[in-house]
């Protein structure tokens, strides 16, 4: 078994696609209308790996939980082979870092959040 997709609740499907394809470089790999407003949004990862389902959020508790979905901590861990181009490329497309990169005995790091505050780590791992 594998995780294939995880859901992340979004407050609009395309300021949120804008967001993951053209801020961290994702892949659009399916965009299919689904009927009444709802579509099927995936994007992943240039690199592969478990995509996300971009959900647009309908009713009260979903749209509380936009931007909170883990309750203020560290939502996903994006791994890079190149800490310095992907930090750089990303600070120029307007991602927001949340602090400034420091290496840990893990590898660089750097957390940044979002378009709705979701907070993630960008990682280049050691060896």
């Amino acid at each position: 078994m594998r995780i294939a997709l995880t859901t992340l609740v979004v407050a609009d499907y395309d300021d949120a696609l804008d967001f993951y394809v053209h801020g961290l470089g994702f892949v659009l790999t399916e965009d299919s209308d689904l009927g009444g407003g709802k579509r099927w949004v995936v994007v992943t990862p240039p690199g592969g790996g478990a995509g996300l389902l971009l959900a647009q959020a309908s009713g009260a508790a979903q749209v509380a939980s936009v931007g909170h979905q883990t309750g203020g901590r560290v939502m996903g861990f994006l791994h890079t082979d190149d800490f310095a181009r992907d930090h750089g490329r990303m600070t120029a497309a307007g991602v927001t870092f949340l602090e400034a990169p420091r290496a840990e005995p893990y590898g660089m790091v750097a957390v940044f959040q979002d378009l709705y505050g979701n907070r993630w780590d960008l990682i280049e791992p050691k060896g």
